[in-house]
């Protein structure tokens, strides 16, 4: 089913497609900004204050300010005028003041997916930071299907994996029985998602190498959206169990997590 879609913009929503942003804004000029995306369940937000105390994190670290209060005020009017669907609210402030919340319908996410391994240097200046400037990110994904894959899994120079372009990455190694996944010492997002997984899992986290993911027995990416999707391959490899049993564990505690925040 279709959802309708809409836009606040400094409080005044509208459909998406007639709402307008004033320029000049850096947001849109040079991607200065930062953003979230919060999964909708029957049109109720989980992990809302996470989301925006994350946004908090990402705003102070480029010296942004921006209304907390005002916006929260915005997402709760936009909620009430969308009404019960499950969907996504992207939260954008930008450079030039304004605040932009707006509805959007799920993306589709297969049951599993391909991952090709894409070379991508870090910005130390924005390591942890959820900011507008995406283009790399959206370019891993494009060389990713470029090479017959569904997505990328980034991974540095030295051959540290990181993560995908909007989504954490686990896995499991052969015989290890316990999964891994970057640390976020070595420049990755503290995904949401991630985090829930992490507290309801024995999960090692470090600096880790590709050829671990690559000749893992097991895999799957974590996010707003995705929830945990399945990995059915890296770089062409098949792995041997897809899911595998300690994916359909994540699956079923974040489940367990998501519908008791949700009541």
């Amino acid at each position: 089913m279709s959802i309708r879609e809409l836009a606040s913009v400094d409080g005044a929503v509208a459909p998406t497609a007639e709402s307008v942003v004033p320029l000049p804004d850096d947001g849109l000029y040079r991607g200065d900004g930062a953003f979230e995306v919060i999964r909708l369940y029957g049109g109720e937000p989980f992990a809302l204050g996470d989301h925006l105390d994350r946004l908090d994190r990402s705003a102070a670290a480029i010296e942004l300010s921006y209304e907390r209060p005002a916006l929260e005020l915005e997402i709760r009017g936009l909620l009430a005028a969308f009404g019960e669907h499950d969907a996504q609210i992207r939260i954008i402030v930008t450079r030039g003041g304004r605040r932009i919340v707006a509805t959007e319908p799920l993306p589709p996410h297969g049951a599993t997916l391909a991952l090709a391994t894409v070379t991508y240097s870090t910005s130390v200046i924005l390591n942890g930071v959820k900011s507008l400037s995406y283009a790399a990110n959206m370019q891993a994904s494009r060389i990713a299907r470029n090479k017959g894959a569904d997505e990328a899994v980034l991974v540095r120079t030295d051959g540290i994996v990181l993560e995908a372009p909007t989504s954490a990455v686990f896995w499991a190694p052969a015989g290890a029985g316990r999964l891994r996944t970057p640390s976020l010492e070595v420049g990755v997002l503290e995904s949401i998602t991630r985090s829930r997984i992490l507290e309801e899992m024995d999960v090692e986290e470090g600096a880790l190498d590709v050829s671990d993911l690559c000749g893992a027995d097991e895999a799957f990416l974590a996010s707003t959206t995705r929830e945990v999707q399945p990995v059915a391959s890296v770089d062409g490899r098949e792995l041997p169990l897809t899911p595998g049993p300690l994916t359909e564990q994540a699956r079923e505690a974040f489940a367990g997590l998501r519908d008791a925040e949700l009541g």
